[in-house]
C-alpha cells in the first residue's frame, strides 16, 4: 500500500534523474571542445572570443562562470573543459607557487608533467591594482600604495580571492606593511561600494571599464609588488592533437587584443548591457561597436531565450537530488529510528553537512570526482536535502500509536510487514512534509550549480553579480522563486490525493 501510493512519483523522478544522468554521459562521451572561463566579465568575453575563433573548426561548448582561478584550474586538471583564458602571473604564482616572475618556457616546463601547457599571449596585460575615488585620495595626498601605510583608518573592500591569493592581499601588506583589516566583497559590487562612499579602496583589474567610468585613481605599485598578468591560453597538452584546425585558428589570436580594444569590450557589458556573444563576435569581425540600444529591463531579461534551457536544468537538477535524497534517506532513517544512539549519531551528522559552506563543498566534490557540471553539483544537492527526509521520517515512525504497533505484533505481522503495512502508511504524511522542505531548500541551493557549469537559474544570477547587473539578478532569482512556489503547490495537491486515498480506504 504504501509503495503502491509512492510509485507515480518515483517513476516520474526517476524518469528525470535518468534522462540528467543519462544527457551528461552523452554529452561527455561526444569530441566537443569544452572552453571554460571565471567569473568575472573579462574571462566571460573571452570566452566567446576562444569559442566563436574555434567554432568553424570544431564542435565546441562554453562552460561559463566556473567560479574562482581554484574551481577553473580544478576542472582543467580533471579534464572537464579543455582550455581556458589565464594570466601569466595568476599560472606562476597562484597555480604553480613561484616566488617570482617566470618565462612562458619556465611554465611550460613545469606545467608539461601536469599533462598542461600555456601559450597564445592575446595582446594585453591585465593586472591587479589598488583603486581609490579621486576626491578621497586628493584630500588624503594618497598616490602610491606605500601611501597606504600613513592611513590606517581608510576602509578596504577586496574581493575574497584577492584576499586569499599569494599575490594578493597578504603579499601586499607585508611588502608594504600595511595594518588595514579588509572586507570580503564581491568584485562585482566594489565599484557601486566606492562610488556610494562604503569603502574608500578597492582592488581592481587594470583593464576594468568602470576605473574611467567613475573617475577612480589607479594607486601606483611603487615598490613592483604585483608581476604582469599576460592574457594567455592554458590548456591540456592534447588539444592540439585532438583539435589541429581549432587550435591553429586559436593561435591565430596571437597579440589580437589590445589592452584599450579588452577596455572597450568591458565597457560594452558592463555599461552598455551587450550580451558577451555579440562583444566577441564584433571584436573578431573588426567591426565597430554598434550604437543600437540594448533592451536591459527586467522583462526582456526574464524572457530570454535561455529562459527554458534553464529551467529544465534547475527543475532536473532539484528532482534528481530530491529523489536520491528519498532513496538514500527513508531506508536509512527506517533503519536507525528504533534505535536512540544510532539514530542521533546519523542525524547529527546529516546536520553537521548543513554547516559546510556550498562552495567549500563543491570544490571538495570536484577534487574527489574529477569533475565540474551536474554529478558533483547533483551530490551536493543530495548531501543538503537529506536532513529534513531523515528527520521527518524518524519523526513520523516515533509518532506511530504504541498500540497500532502492538496490534500488528498480536496478528503476527514480521517487522517488515509492520513497517510496510502498518507504520510508514501512518508516518507518510511527515515524510512527505520533510520531502516538500528538502524540495524548497534544493530550489533555492541549486543556484549553486551555476558555478561549475551545471546550468539553472544560477546563471544568471552569477552573470548578474559579475556585471553587477540587477535586472539580470532579478531574472534569475524570480524564476527560481516562481519553481519554489510551483513545488509548494504540487506537494499541497499531493497531500490532499494522500489524505482522500486514506479516507477512501477507511
Amino acid at each position: 500500500m504504501f509503495a503502491r501510493r509512492l510509485r507515480p512519483f518515483l517513476v516520474v523522478a526517476a524518469c528525470v534523474v535518468v534522462g540528467l544522468l543519462g544527457s551528461t554521459v552523452a554529452h561527455a562521451a561526444g569530441d566537443t571542445l569544452r572552453i571554460g572561463s571565471k567569473r568575472f566579465t573579462e574571462s566571460y568575453i573571452l570566452a566567446q572570443v576562444l569559442a566563436q575563433t574555434a567554432a568553424p573548426h570544431a564542435a565546441v561548448e562554453v562552460k561559463q562562470g566556473l567560479g574562482n582561478t581554484a574551481i577553473v584550474y580544478e576542472a582543467l586538471r580533471a579534464g572537464s573543459i579543455d582550455l581556458y583564458p589565464e594570466y601569466t602571473g595568476t599560472i606562476g604564482l597562484e597555480i604553480l607557487k613561484s616566488p617570482g616572475a617566470m618565462t612562458l618556457a619556465a611554465m611550460r616546463e613545469q606545467l608539461k608533467p601536469l599533462g598542461l601547457g600555456v601559450a597564445v599571449r592575446l595582446g594585453f596585460n591585465d593586472g591587479y591594482a589598488l583603486a581609490m575615488r579621486e576626491d578621497t585620495a586628493a584630500r588624503l595626498g594618497v598616490r602610491k600604495l606605500s601611501d597606504l601605510a600613513a592611513q590606517p583608518a581608510l576602509r578596504l573592500g577586496l574581493s575574497n580571492e584577492f584576499i586569499g591569493r599569494a599575490d594578493g592581499w597578504q603579499g601586499l601588506a607585508e611588502r608594504y606593511h600595511l595594518a588595514q583589516q579588509p572586507a570580503g566583497l564581491d568584485h562585482g559590487l566594489a565599484y557601486d561600494a566606492i562610488a556610494g562612499g562604503q569603502v574608500d579602496v578597492i582592488d581592481i583589474y587594470t583593464t576594468d571599464a568602470k576605473i574611467g567610468h567613475l573617475g577612480l585613481r589607479v594607486l601606483e605599485d611603487d615598490a613592483g609588488h604585483f608581476p604582469r598578468y599576460d592574457a594567455v591560453l592554458l590548456y591540456r597538452l592534447d588539444v592540439p592533437q585532438r583539435f589541429p584546425a581549432a587550435w591553429a585558428a586559436l593561435q591565430g589570436l596571437e597579440g589580437r587584443i589590445g589592452e584599450a580594444q579588452m577596455i572597450a569590450m568591458n565597457a560594452r557589458a558592463e555599461l552598455q548591457g551587450a550580451a558577451f556573444d555579440v562583444i566577441a563576435r564584433d571584436h573578431l569581425a573588426q567591426r565597430r561597436a554598434t550604437s543600437a540600444p540594448v533592451d536591459t529591463g527586467v522583462w526582456s531579461k526574464l524572457w530570454g531565450p535561455d529562459l527554458s534551457r534553464l529551467a529544465a536544468q534547475h527543475l532536473g537538477l532539484v528532482a534528481a537530488a530530491v529523489l536520491l535524497a528519498v532513496l538514500i534517506g527513508v531506508p536509512l532513517a527506517v533503519a536507525v529510528a528504533s534505535h536512540a544512539g544510532a539514530r542521533s549519531a546519523v542525524l547529527g551528522a546529516t546536520g553537521l553537512l548543513q554547516t559546510v559552506p556550498s562552495l567549500a563543498l563543491l570544490a571538495v566534490l570536484i577534487s574527489w570526482l574529477g569533475r565540474i557540471g551536474t554529478v558533483p553539483a547533483l551530490v551536493a544537492l543530495t548531501l543538503y536535502a537529506l536532513l529534513p527526509i531523515m528527520r521527518n521520517t524518524c519523526t513520523g515512525l516515533a509518532e506511530v500509536p504504541a498500540g497500532l504497533k502492538l496490534a500488528g505484533q498480536a496478528l503476527g505481522l514480521r517487522r517488515g510487514q509492520q513497517l510496510r503495512v502498518v507504520e510508514l502508511p501512518l508516518a507518510l504524511p511527515v515524510i512527505v512534509a520533510g520531502v516538500r522542505t528538502a524540495t524548497t531548500i534544493s530550489v533555492g541551493t541549486a543556484t549553486i550549480a551555476a558555478f561549475i557549469g551545471a546550468g539553472g537559474f544560477g546563471e544568471r544570477i552569477v552573470t548578474g553579480l559579475a556585471l553587477n547587473d540587477k535586472a539580470l539578478l532579478l531574472a534569475g532569482a524570480l524564476p527560481a522563486a516562481a519553481l519554489a512556489l510551483l513545488f509548494e503547490a504540487s506537494f499541497g495537491l499531493a497531500e490532499r490525493w494522500l489524505r482522500r486515498s486514506r479516507l477512501a480506504e477507511v
